[in-house]
């Protein structure tokens, strides 16, 4: 059960990221819950853990990481995006 409650902070996590940075995520909710998980780890790594903990993600540094992941995706993306025209 505390894997399904992760899936599902961790796609709350990378939804709430795409909204702040104003982006899509690619992928949908597959997208947002990989976003959600790679940016509680990038969050965590730079940020540490502290704030409040839901489903073992430290939910500051991991919306804070999540947004940093996501913009830099929309990046890549629009540069391949221009590389295919």
């Amino acid at each position: 059960m505390s894997f399904i409650w992760s899936l599902i902070v961790g796609g709350i996590i990378g939804w709430v990221a795409g909204l702040v940075a104003g982006r899509n995520i690619p992928g949908g909710i597959i997208g947002n819950i990989i976003a959600g998980f790679v940016g509680a780890w990038l969050g965590s790594l730079i940020l540490g853990n502290w704030g409040p903990n839901v489903a073992n993600f430290a939910i500051i540094p991991a919306i804070i990481g999540a947004v940093v992941l996501v913009f830099l995706l929309s990046l890549v993306m629009r540069a391949f995006r221009k590389a295919d025209r």
